[in-house]
């Protein structure tokens, strides 16, 4: 009797049990099914004016029309992009919180300041999609005489040291490109970190820096208005935003070669149905022939891809990076 108690018992526990978990996967699925219900948060690492923020406020725009629920930017600056990240690798993985990712950057920081961050790029984001890359641009103050690169070789030669440059931080690909300069020129320049692309624009223009490789959409405007002169740009083939300028290559410096890869990051964990459904209203998004154009006159060409593909781009990003700053002994300033 004893025996067949216990066994009722065990059974009606695992009946309740699976009851139980039947009932979860009811109410997990409904609530997916609801998602999203309520404003959904795009951090954006950097203050507002840089290439991060102008192409997380399209993303928000459409993204918002396509999932019918306002998508709100919230810039979170500082250390480099890695408030912004962390504070979304720490947030709940409900699909309520996504990162405007810069992704070369973060791969950048990921070693040169390895052991101080408290994020994982890989291990800590599941990728929704890469959204757009962003070639860089040599410019300098009009108060340089220089109207090549060649000649801004000549001319820092000539003054060691007395070149500054701008970055939008210690780990940012503006740094990477100017430290590539810097190593295959051969030439002593001075790094000048500021906390975002807007703020070192800002100081560019107004002749506090006096040079910077920096992204075509926080630059191009500046350029047209001719407040900054373009010298070449850090791609292999010249751009359609700048078909005048030519390549580092093409200016004498080879192997001068950086862009700036931008994606869309939830938390790791994030359900998989949300992540599916992101990378499906993003992919109709960044096919729209007019979303491509507003990012092309920012400066960045749409690149779709599957959450997969995305996670294969990161790891790239990351051991690229490794290897150069590891060759170059780049520390963070």
């Amino acid at each position: 009797m004893k025996l067949k108690s216990i066994a009722i018992v065990v059974g009606r526990g695992a009946c309740m049990l699976a009851a139980a978990a039947g009932l979860n996967a009811v109410l997990v699925g409904a609530a997916l099914a609801a998602w999203p219900d309520k404003p959904i948060k795009l951090v954006v690492p950097y203050p507002p004016g840089g290439a991060t923020d102008v192409i997380g406020r399209v993303v928000a725009k459409n993204l918002g029309t396509a999932l019918n629920q306002q998508v709100v930017v919230e810039n979170r600056g500082g250390a480099g992009g890695n408030i912004g990240a962390d504070a979304v690798a720490k947030a709940a993985p409900d699909g309520y919180t996504l990162l405007m990712g810069a992704v070369t950057s973060h791969s950048i920081m990921q070693t040169l300041e390895k052991g101080k961050i408290s994020y994982n790029l890989e291990k800590d984001f599941a990728p929704v999609t890469m959204v757009g890359s962003v070639p860089l641009v040599f410019v300098v103050h009009p108060s340089i005489p220089a109207k090549n690169l060649k000649e801004l070789v000549a001319f820092a030669k000539a003054k060691p040291g007395y070149l500054t440059y701008a970055s939008s931080g210690a780990g940012a690909p503006q740094r990477m490109g100017a430290e590539l300069f810097k190593r295959v020129a051969g030439v002593d320049i001075l790094h000048v970190p500021y906390k975002g692309s807007g703020p070192a624009m800002t100081d560019l223009v107004g002749g506090q820096v006096l040079m910077m490789v920096e992204t075509v959409p926080a630059a191009q405007q500046f350029i047209k208005a001719d407040k900054l002169r373009a010298l070449a740009v850090t791609t292999p083939q010249r751009i359609s935003m700048l078909p005048d300028v030519p390549t580092a290559a093409e200016a004498g410096l080879p192997g001068v070669e950086v862009s700036s890869q931008f994606g869309l990051l939830a938390p790791a964990r994030t359900p998989k149905a949300v992540i599916d459904r992101l990378n499906t209203e993003m992919l109709k998004i960044l096919n729209m022939p007019d979303v491509k154009e507003q990012l092309l006159q920012q400066g960045a060409y749409a690149i779709p891809t599957k959450p997969e593909q995305a996670a294969e781009r990161i790891s790239k990003e990351i051991a690229t990076w490794e290897k150069v700053i590891n060759e170059a002994g780049i520390t963070a300033d």
